[in-house]
């Protein structure tokens, strides 16, 4: 008996030491990073530019893989069920807190099943319609829908994102009546908006900065707090006439629920090395992308103050499961 538990304390040792030193070696392969959006999205340009950089950092490749569907959910469905070893991360977004919201049947939960490592950034949200609606701001758009109610459609980039949900908080504050027509990502609804097929969409600003300054879309307002640099000319929605109304899109790495926190921490250092680096926010700011900065903690409580955030924005539009 005695031999027995010596042989189980020193197996107990091994592995534990094992362990340790699996973590110490972190990372000795490529490292995934799987994006519940299609390439060329805002989450999609957000997860290469900093998984390059972070791959310089860790010495080992951060290798991007895009799979769209259920507004990032089935995405974030495969990453909870990974193994807890800091070799597959899933780039969350506020799309996902506002979807488990709003979606009863999802298999997972954000915080039961997610281990914060780091904010990477925010995309700000803007308002565009295309100029076939003939709306040029956002008093002549409200008028326009009450005018024909339910004939107006918007895009989004799927049920449950911060594009939907901004159209349900439009749409509730004005007392129009819009149609939602949900997409995979930000690059089909920008395509079928450009083609005059949706009338308007609260959109990442990456996926219609350049055709707004072409004149291909109307871009109304930016649902930021101030004006953005890079569009000057482009008021707040405070701005134009409807104050308090301020969304964005945000993302994150997070990895499955149990993962060491020693390769948390060296995730979370590796994120905020890539941020803080002067190629990160040049490739980004054409973008209307901003760096963020927040470790392991400090993001689990941003995530907690984002479910409760947009949990009394779906209730009040009616979408909350």
């Amino acid at each position: 008996m005695r031999l027995r538990i010596v042989v189980t304390a020193i197996a107990a040792l091994l592995a534990t030491a094992s362990a340790a030193w699996a973590q110490a070696d972190y990372p000795n392969r490529p490292v995934r990073l799987i994006v519940g959006f299609p390439p060329g999205s805002s989450a999609d340009i957000a997860a290469r530019v900093v998984g390059n950089r972070m791959s310089q950092l860790l010495g080992q490749q951060v290798v991007v893989e895009s799979k769209p569907g259920a507004a990032s959910s089935i995405a974030a469905a495969e990453v909870a069920r990974a193994p807890k070893d800091g070799y597959t991360l899933f780039m969350l977004s506020s799309a996902n807190i506002a979807n488990e919201l709003i979606n009863p049947a999802l298999q997972f939960n954000i915080v039961r099943d997610f281990a914060p490592v780091a904010l990477v950034n925010t995309t700000a949200v803007i308002l565009t319609v295309h100029p076939s609606t003939g709306a040029s701001d956002l008093k002549g758009l409200i008028a326009l829908a009450k005018a024909k109610p339910g004939e107006l459609n918007y895009a989004s980039t799927g049920p449950g994102t911060a594009p939907h949900l901004s159209g349900e908080l439009l749409a509730q504050r004005a007392g129009i009546k819009i149609v939602h027509v949900p997409y995979k990502g930000s690059p089909e609804a920008a395509t079928d908006l450009l083609a005059g097929r949706v009338s308007m969409m609260f959109s990442p600003a990456s996926a219609v900065i350049a055709q707004g300054k072409e004149g291909k879309l109307k871009l109304l307002a930016t649902a930021t707090g101030k004006r953005l640099s890079i569009l000057p000319d482009v008021p707040t929605m405070a701005e134009a006439g409807m104050p308090d109304f301020e969304t964005s899109i945000w993302f994150g790495l997070v990895a499955p629920s149990g993962t060491p926190r020693p390769v948390i921490d060296k995730l979370a250092k590796a994120v905020a090395d890539s941020t803080a680096t002067p190629e990160v926010a040049k490739a980004w700011e054409p973008q209307g992308i901003l760096p963020l900065s927040a470790g392991p903690d400090e993001f689990g409580r941003y995530i907690a103050a984002e479910i409760k955030r947009w949990s009394m924005v779906a209730e009040s539009a009616g979408l909350k499961k």
